[in-house]
């Protein structure tokens, strides 16, 4: 009997051994870093570029945002650079989202009267990036354009492939606001 007890004794503390030794599940892939968006305006018939730049400064004296100007009833073909300046050089982050395109989506929220934003691009499987639009603006005016760079957005989602935010989900890699000015 004693060796009946042994032998139990000896397989409980071998299958808590091996259950308890079992490798860790891995750790998540590490999120993209980013500290600086900028949005480049070229008017399409020529004229100034406008340039938005955020720099998100670790040194807690916060974000260093540069707004612009945008010239009246223009169309401008915009392009969004993404960068990691924590790292030396620069790491580019435009590249991860270029690769990682169905996974990623931004949202341009404007509260420019006459402002328009639309899409240019568009991910592997058809669905809208935003890593280049098409921005139209109207008669002079003044507000806000927001940007926000959404993680793993339901694409699907009611309005979410003409730009609604409201329905994406996911998660903010990114949300900036410029100030704006069409003159």
């Amino acid at each position: 009997m004693k060796q009946f007890n042994l032998f139990f004794l000896f397989l409980a503390t071998a299958l808590l051994l091996v259950t308890g030794c079992k490798k860790d599940d891995p750790e998540p892939p590490e999120e993209e870093i980013i500290t600086t968006l900028i949005y480049t305006l070229v008017p399409n018939n020529g004229g100034a570029t406008a340039t938005f730049r955020f720099l998100d400064l670790d040194d807690g004296s916060g974000p260093v945002i540069t707004n612009g100007t945008l010239e009246a009833n223009t169309t401008y073909t915009g392009s969004i650079e993404l960068l990691n300046e924590q790292e030396s050089p620069a790491e580019d982050i435009t590249e991860e989202i270029m690769l990682e395109d169905e996974e990623h989506q931004f949202f341009f929220e404007s509260g420019v009267a006459g402002l328009s934003v639309a899409y240019a691009d568009t991910d592997g499987d058809g669905n809208p990036l935003g890593l280049t639009s098409t921005v139209t603006t109207g008669a002079a005016a003044s507000g806000a354009l927001k940007i926000t760079l959404r993680h793993e957005p339901d694409k699907n989602a009611d309005g979410v492939s003409d730009g609604n935010i409201t329905n994406a989900g996911g998660e903010t890699d990114i949300e900036v606001t410029f100030n704006v000015d069409v003159q």
